[in-house]
Parts: structure tokens; C-alpha cells; sequence
């Protein structure tokens, strides 16, 4: 058995090789083949600490025979007569993975089902070799498929060699065994796979609790889910828990009794809308014969069981050339002896096209597994599913180590023994360091700079009898409430002079509104009319101040889909610079409600809310520095028409950098790659350089939502779109390129109470960088925040590219205390601010294109644009960025606070 072994390589060897890359980049852009690599760590890790802390993780070491081999076939199943409409046949998972176990329960001597691990679509991963061929499988009169008769097609495709991993984990190899890591991370899988729910990448018992019933035919579950990572330490498997929202496996009947409130059989036409809308889409089986398939119900019928007819051969077969017609509750029990009770009401449409079938739904039970959607619960199930989510970390713990030791758990069963691979069902132990953090300047109540330390045990900090480094002046702004109309309307006069006491306090001199025009909350499902209420609002407040509106304060009653029209028409139209807040808020008027309304003010409007007092030394003297923050926003998964956003902001001022502008694009539908992010960030540049009157010469790239099999990309087509784009003007800074990842399922946990905090979770500050990071390359785990609810998720930081040479303490230093500076709050953030706003942008962009999907017109539009009938809407603005571009005036703002 492998364990592991690593070595660093010579530190002479990584400078000649950071030499030659670096060149390639700034001199030649040569040969796409010449990719360029991330790179590795420079150094042993850190030292910088106030503490070490003890730790456990959820990596489980794996240990493999590296003298194995696993054997990858290539399988394509399909049905031994063509269909006579000639099409392919689609076959579902359940259905292939039902195919595949009756081919080897047939022929158990040549197919080892304990030797083989499928993936459930094309792929099968073996432990000793296989015949190759096609072969026919037929399924029995049990199992209702049609057809019965398949052709099964196996071919070799790939011999995994497990040395190859075992090269890669000692530095012997550079490139990632993907393959290799593949058929170990689907034979990882495979015992849950046959035991268990599979819910995407997850996997959810069968088995539900009395305690976990949700309501309205909805339980939630608990699961896991696992995956192989290569480490400093060695192979592990990452194992964490998921909770998600399930419909029960329930008799249809059954299941609309506790959906639908007060269902009445009787009365079905007074529910039926309520009906169709909770079982369209879902997956059923039927009762009134022997069968596995699965059926998706498309709807109900228009008719009731009992006047439902339709033309059959005669069942009886004697007269088979005259189709008779016959009443469907007749035929259900001629052919099942089958009498159904509710005649009176709808039977489910099953299938799709011209193949539906009818069957009562009383003959009908929902499949299990199937997720109900979380933004569908109702209030109190949502509440305890969050509840279950956000588990505290012993909590968390013990279930995650109770299922990696479960019988329906990935090291249960002998199948991953049968491929010469054993996981060790205890978590890995490691030491972080936790970092200090650092001392912040705010202003006392004479104006003077303060160094003001945080609080030792959560690292935030307070506004009391503090103010802002830079407040601004608030001459010209006013008031809209849409609320004006509503029983939960603002009251204006308290409102006002509660919001000028607490600006006033914090450092920011504030006048009486220029205004406060009433409107309704109506107001935002009319997008013309709210184009021009905003228009004639900023005419009215330039003719009073003769200046531009410096922002508008719009009060709700409540949130409204509207709030998207009001955010594209005031940012991308008009150039009005907003705050919303709901009337209720307004009027009760806490400190801590005003205090965060300030903030955010007073960072909109360019001010500075709270700086770092030694800020940067490590990068001061060298010229300026810009950070850059990426993220892209995509549609839902299901969603194949609508265009994925990207958005890049970077930082205006030095060295306080805490002020930002953002840029946002629309590119093709789910395409990680920034399309244009060599343009954006060139765009940044020369807003730095307006302002600042020279240009950075130095840029920190933050990336986000990128996966490792995507680093390539970051960095042989958006590092060099973005040296490209400074290159065509002769500019040469020097770049570092950081990716932050928060969708990964790395937890850490206290040992004691003395390595943690007083909720369990990890000190904010802490950070990994030994055994559970990458073999060789740059990479650290940082957990800046302060875990109240749950259990604490740090944020997994890779340097890909590196033209500073920093070491690990000064990266990870830097990027801890950047996490002080997000404008919004008086504690640390989770994530580095540079990718934080990145994201909030991406969203808004999101926003701008629902906006003109779904609300436009021509007229809201502007004259710029030529119209555009509603039809096409979709499909002829989705990438024109003209729909995005900000206004002139928010354009180096930060309107997305």
C-alpha cells in the first residue's frame, strides 16, 4: 500500500522555470503548446502566528496499491431493434444501471459485479479485465421497460496505471493524473451509488425520521458527499454532510392530502389548478402491474376517470382487426381486475409527445428521491432545514465520521478492497496557525485618526463614539417612498432626522432632503412609468441644486421583483445612484439599522469607512497597486437560453484600498471563461489612471468560482487575454492571479475548546497550509470570519501565477487583513472583498438582463438602442452590452454596496 512521500523540488530548478514563463508571457505569447502551469509553493509553508491550533479535518487518507491497474471501459447501450420512428432511445440511469446488473447477474464468472464500478452513464471501472463485445441482454416480464432486448457494447478504452497518482504525490510527475483520479473517485462511489438516493453529486438514505417531516408531503434529509483529493499528505477522500428537501415516496392521493391544504375529492375542480402545479414534472410508478419504470407526469386529463374512453384491440384478441372503443375504468378492471374508487376525478397524463398513457392516480406513487426546490417551502420548513443545515461543528463532526463508517458508506462493502485501495476512517489531524489580526483606523469625534484594535475573540469592532476615516458631505439628496400608499408606510419626518443624527455622528454632515415624492409600490410593475418618475425626479432635484442628485433613498413596503427595473433603469439609464430600505426598518430606526445605512451611503458616494492602519507594508514602495476581483454569474442549471455575466472590479485608491469600480458584461450561456477580461480590466486601468494620474504597477487578481480542471483556462487564456490587452499600450505591471474557492467541502474542526472559539468553530484567522493542501503547488486554506451559526467554512486560496514573489506568510497576511475592509460591515468577511464585490456585481448584472427580458420596452430602453418587439426581446439584447454598460456617472462607483 501507498501512503505518501513528497519532496520539494529544487528551489533554483522553480526560478529558472518562473524565468521562462514569465518571459513567454510578457515577450512572446509563443506556442499554444508551451501551456503555461500553476505555480508551486515557495517556500514550507508559513510561520506567522499568535497561536497554533490543533485540528481535525475531513480528509480521510486513502491508501492504494501502486502497482495496481484499473481498467476503464467505454459502454453504449442501446435497444436490439431500432425504434420505428427511428430516433434514439434516451435511457434513463435507473434504468442503465438495471441493464448493466442484469448483464452481470447473468454471466457473474466473466462480469465480477464486487470487481466493477459504473458511473451510470458510459463509463465502467474494473479491477480485473472484462470480455469486450456486444452483448445481448434481456430483461424479465418483471421488469416493465420496453423494449425488452438490449445490446450491450463494451470496449477498452484506457488502462489506469496507479503509479502514475503515486508520481504525481511524490513530485515525480507534474501534470494531474485526472484519469487515474477519476475511476478511483467513481469506485469511491460505487457503494452508496447501489444502496442510496443519488441527488446530483450527493447521496441521501432511503430511510426517513419521524423528526424530519417537513410538511405538505416534503421530509429532509440528510446526506454526503465524497471525493478524492490529491494532498501534501497523500490521496485523501473529502467526505462532507448536505441537507436537502425531498418529496416522500407517497401514494399520489396521499400526497395531495398533505400538499394541498383542505383537498376535497369531491369538490376536485376547486383544487385542480393547485393539483396540476404539484405534480406536473414529477416522476411516478404505478401500482396495477410489476414494474420499475419510471413515468413523468405531464399533466392531468380534462376529463374525469369515468368519461374517459379511448380505442383498443379487443382484449380478448378474438377480433383483432377492429379497434374497439372502450371507458377506462372498464379496462382497468377487464385487464388488472382493478376497481377504481375515484371515477370523479382527473387520471395523471404520463409520458410525453403523442406517448402518454392514463392511469388513475390512485394506481400512482411518487418516486423517492426526488428534491423539492428551497425556495418553495414555506416558511417554517425552510427555517428548520437551514436549521439542520447550519449543524453546529460537533455536530457536524460526529455525523460526517458516522457516515463515512456507515453500511451504505463509501468504505463499506469490499469493493474499493477489491481495487487494492483502503481509506482510514479517521479524520486528519493538523495544526493551524491563527493570525493576528490587524489594528484599524477609524476617527475620533474631533476628526483625528484612531488606531482602534478589534475584539480578541469575534474581530469586529464598534462605531461607538467613532467616526468614518472619510465622511461625505450629503447636500443634495431625497426621498421616494413607494410605501406612501401602503398600511406599512414610512414615516418620513422620523425617518429623516434619525438618518441625519446617525450620518452625523459617524462623520458624514448631512442636509434635509431636497425632497420626499410619494409613490407607490405599483409604481415598479410599470416599467415606463417608473423610467419617468425617475427622470422627472433627477430634472426636479437639479433644478433645485443645480448639481447632479448625489443619490435617492427609496423606501418600500416590501420586496418587490420590481426592485431589478428601479436598479437597471437607475444605473444603466438615468445614472442615479440609489438606496432602497423597507419602511418598517426606517421606522423602527435601531442604531445598528441607521449605523449600516451610513456605511453603505457613505462608500457609494466615495467616502472611506474604515481603513487598515499600517495597511500594506510589504507593497509600499514599489509604486502602486490595484486589486482586481472576477467572479461570472450563471443561469440556472436548467436554463440553456440566458446568458452567463461576468463582472471584474478592481481598486481605485492606494494605499487605503477600500475603494472600488466594477465592469459587467454578458457572455454566452454558462461559459466560465471571461470573455472579455482583458478589455474590462484595460478599462479599470485607465479609470485608475484618471484618478490617480498614473497607472498601477502592480495588479492582485482575486478569481473566483473557478474548479481546479479549470486553472488552465485562468491561465492560458485569461492571463494572457489580460497581458494582451496591457501589452496592445505598452504597459508591462506586474500580475499576481489568486483563485478564492468557497464551493469546495473542506471543514475544520477544534480539537478542544482552546483551539477554537466559544461556538466550537475555528478563531477567525486561521489558516492551513501543510498536509491537507495541494503536493506542490501554492495554495492555502483561510478562515477569516467568525463562525456564529453552524459550522465555519474557510476559504480555499490557490496562487496560480506569481510576478511578486511573495511568501506565504506575506499572501496570506495580505489577504486576511483585505477581509477587514468590506465597506458594509464592522467585522471581518469570509471572503477576500475583491471577489465579494465581484460577485454582488455578477448578481446585479443578472438583474439588469431579468430587467430587459422581462419588463421592457422600447421606450424604457432609451433612443441609443433601436427597439425591439417583445418576442425577440430575449434572444437579440441577452449579449448586447450596451444593455449592461454603466451610466457615465456610476461608472467608477460603488453602486453595487
Amino acid at each position: 500500500m501507498f501512503s505518501f512521500c513528497f519532496c520539494f523540488a529544487d528551489r533554483d530548478i522553480l526560478s529558472m522555470k518562473w524565468m521562462t514563463l514569465s518571459d513567454q508571457l510578457d515577450d512572446s505569447f509563443t506556442s499554444p503548446d508551451e501551456k503555461i502551469v500553476p505555480l508551486n509553493r515557495p517556500d514550507r509553508g508559513g510561520t506567522l502566528t499568535i497561536k497554533n491550533a490543533k485540528l481535525r479535518v475531513n480528509h480521510f487518507p486513502v491508501r492504494f496499491n501502486p502497482e495496481g491497474t484499473i481498467r476503464h471501459y467505454d459502454v453504449e447501450v442501446k435497444p436490439e431493434e431500432v425504434q420505428k420512428d427511428g430516433r434514439a432511445l434516451r435511457l434513463s440511469k435507473s434504468n442503465l444501471r438495471m441493464i448493466r446488473d442484469k448483464l452481470f447477474s447473468d454471466d457473474p464468472r466473466h462480469f465480477p459485479l464486487s470487481m466493477t464500478a459504473y458511473d451510470g452513464e458510459k463509463n465502467i471501472f474494473s479491477a480485473v479485465p472484462l470480455p469486450t463485445g456486444h452483448f445481448k441482454v434481456e430483461l424479465p416480464d418483471g421488469e416493465d421497460i420496453c423494449p425488452r432486448a438490449y445490446i450491450f457494447s463494451i470496449k477498452l478504452v484506457n488502462e489506469l496505471k496507479l503509479c502514475r497518482l503515486k508520481d504525481y504525490l511524490t513530485g515525480n510527475l507534474f501534470s494531474i493524473p485526472r484519469e487515474v483520479l477519476q475511476g478511483m473517485d467513481v469506485v469511491m462511489k460505487e457503494n452508496p451509488a447501489r444502496s442510496m438516493i443519488s441527488a446530483g453529486r450527493t447521496f441521501h438514505s432511503r430511510n426517513s425520521h419521524p423528526d424530519d417531516e417537513l410538511g405538505h408531503g416534503i421530509r429532509a434529509s440528510r446526506g454526503f458527499q465524497n471525493s478524492l483529493k490529491p494532498t501534501f499528505q497523500g490521496l485523501t477522500m473529502c467526505l462532507d454532510y448536505s441537507v436537502l428537501a425531498f418529496r416522500k415516496r407517497l401514494p399520489i392521493l396521499d400526497f395531495l392530502k398533505e400538499h394541498i391544504q383542505g383537498i376535497n375529492f369531491n369538490d376536485f375542480r376547486r383544487f385542480r389548478r393547485d393539483a396540476e402545479r404539484a405534480l406536473k414534472g414529477l416522476k411516478v410508478t404505478v401500482t396495477h402491474r410489476i414494474t420499475k419504470q419510471k413515468f413523468t407526469v405531464s399533466g392531468l386529463t380534462k376529463e374525469n376517470a369515468r368519461r374517459l374512453t379511448f380505442l383498443i384491440e379487443d382484449l380478448d384478441a378474438a377480433n383483432a382487426s377492429s379497434p374497439t372503443e372502450i371507458g377506462l375504468v372498464e379496462y382497468f378492471w377487464h385487464k388488472y381486475q382493478k376497481d377504481i374508487v375515484y371515477k370523479d376525478i382527473p387520471c395523471l397524463e404520463l409520458g410525453k409527445g403523442d406517448r402518454k398513457n392514463y392511469v388513475p392516480m390512485e394506481l400512482c406513487v411518487l418516486v423517492e428521491g426526488q428534491i423539492y426546490p428551497k425556495e418553495q417551502l414555506d416558511k417554517k420548513a425552510a427555517i428548520f432545514l437551514k436549521r439542520m443545515s447550519l449543524a453546529r461543528p460537533d455536530v457536524r463532526e460526529s455525523t460526517i465520521n458516522n457516515m463515512v463508517r456507515g453500511i451504505d458508506g463509501p468504505c463499506s462493502g469490499d469493493i474499493i478492497s477489491n481495487f487494492g485501495m483502503e481509506v482510514d476512517t479517521n479524520m486528519t489531524s493538523v495544526v493551524g496557525r491563527v493570525i493576528g489580526p490587524p489594528e484599524l483606523k477609524l476617527c475620533n469625534n474631533s476628526g483625528a485618526a484612531i488606531r482602534v484594535p478589534v475584539d480578541k475573540e469575534k474581530c469586529q469592532w464598534n462605531l461607538v463614539g467613532k467616526r468614518v476615516v472619510d465622511g461625505k458631505s450629503i447636500d443634495r439628496w431625497a426621498i421616494v417612498d413607494f410605501s406612501a400608499a401602503d398600511r406599512q408606510r414610512l414615516n418620513p419626518t422620523q425617518f429623516i432626522s434619525s438618518l441625519i443624527a446617525r450620518c452625523k455622528n459617524l462623520g458624514m454632515p448631512m442636509a434635509d432632503p431636497l425632497f420626499c415624492e410619494a409613490s407607490s409600490m405599483h409604481m415598479f410593475s410599470n416599467t415606463d412609468a417608473l423610467h419617468e418618475l425617475l427622470e422627472s425626479l433627477n430634472d426636479q432635484a437639479y433644478e433645485l441644486s443645480h448639481a447632479r442628485l448625489q443619490i435617492l433613498v427609496c423606501v418600500m413596503s416590501g420586496k418587490h421583483p420590481g426592485y431589478k427595473n428601479l436598479k437597471w433603469i437607475c444605473e444603466t439609464r438615468v445614472g442615479l445612484v440609489t438606496q432602497c430600505c423597507l419602511a418598517y426598518h426606517a421606522n423602527e430606526g435601531s442604531d445598528q439599522y441607521l449605523a449600516n445605512l451610513a456605511l453603505k451611503i457613505n462608500a457609494k458616494l466615495g467616502g472611506s469607512n474604515t481603513e487598515l492602519f499600517d495597511r500594506f507594508r510589504f507593497l509600499e514602495g514599489g509604486g502602486k497597486v490595484m486589486f482586481v476581483g472576477a467572479d461570472v454569474n450563471h443561469p440556472a442549471s436548467r436554463n440553456t437560453t440566458s446568458p452567463s455575466i461576468s463582472a471584474v472590479v478592481a481598486t481605485m485608491n492606494w494605499p487605503a484600498a477600500n475603494r472600488y469600480a466594477a465592469r459587467v458584461r454578458p457572455q454566452c450561456n454558462r461559459v466560465e471563461k471571461i470573455m472579455n477580461f482583458g478589455d474590462m480590466c484595460l478599462e479599470l486601468v485607465e479609470s485608475y489612471a484618471r484618478i490617480n494620474k498614473v497607472k498601477p504597477q502592480k495588479i492582485i487578481i482575486f478569481r473566483d468560482g473557478v474548479s481546479e480542471g479549470q486553472f488552465e483556462m485562468v491561465l492560458n487564456e485569461e492571463l494572457l487575454d489580460l497581458k494582451r490587452a496591457f501589452h496592445s499600450i505598452n504597459y508591462n505591471p506586474t500580475v499576481t492571479v489568486i483563485i478564492a474557492q468557497k464551493r469546495h467541502h473542506t471543514r475544520l474542526f477544534p480539537e478542544s475548546q482552546r483551539d477554537g472559539g466559544f461556538t466550537g468553530n475555528v478563531s477567525p484567522g486561521t489558516v492551513v497550509d501543510t498536509k491537507i493542501v495541494h503536493p506542490s503547488e501554492f495554495d492555502f486554506y483561510l478562515c477569516s470570519h467568525y463562525g456564529s451559526l453552524g459550522t465555519s467554512k474557510p476559504t480555499h486560496y490557490h496562487v496560480l501565477w506569481d510576478e511578486h514573489g511573495f511568501t506565504s506568510d506575506q499572501l496570506q497576511k495580505l489577504t486576511y487583513n483585505l477581509c477587514f475592509t468590506f465597506a458594509r460591515c464592522t467585522k471581518p468577511v469570509s471572503l477576500v472583498p475583491p471577489v465579494y464585490y465581484a460577485d454582488l456585481v455578477a448578481y446585479r448584472g443578472r438583474l439588469y438582463y431579468e430587467a430587459v427580458v422581462e419588463g421592457h420596452s422600447p421606450a424604457s430602453v432609451g433612443s441609443t438602442i433601436s427597439s425591439t418587439t417583445s418576442s425577440s426581446t430575449s434572444s437579440s439584447t441577452s449579449l448586447d452590452d450596451r444593455f449592461y454598460r454603466l451610466h457615465a456617472d456610476l461608472e467608477n462607483d460603488m453602486f453595487f454596496i
